[in-house]
């Protein structure tokens, strides 16, 4: 296996996590989610982006409140 595909796979993995992350947090602050919201959380592989609605996600009370700057 090269060093470039397990790199990749590592991205891949840690972008899974974080929207798994986001998607607890989401639910432990009681904020509802849309079978779309959850599918564009969960297919988003921008570690960047994650880490930008998760942050926000920490004292979202909506899901407008995290996705706001992303329209």
């Amino acid at each position: 296996m090269s060093e470039e595909i397990r790199d990749e796979g590592r991205a891949q993995g840690r972008a899974q996590g974080q929207a798994e992350g986001l998607l607890l947090i989401l639910q432990a602050r009681g904020i509802a989610l849309t079978d779309e919201t959850r599918e564009k959380i969960s297919t988003c592989t921008d570690p960047q982006l994650l880490h930008r609605w998760l942050t926000r996600a920490a004292t979202a009370t909506t899901t407008e409140d995290v996705f706001t700057e992303d329209h």
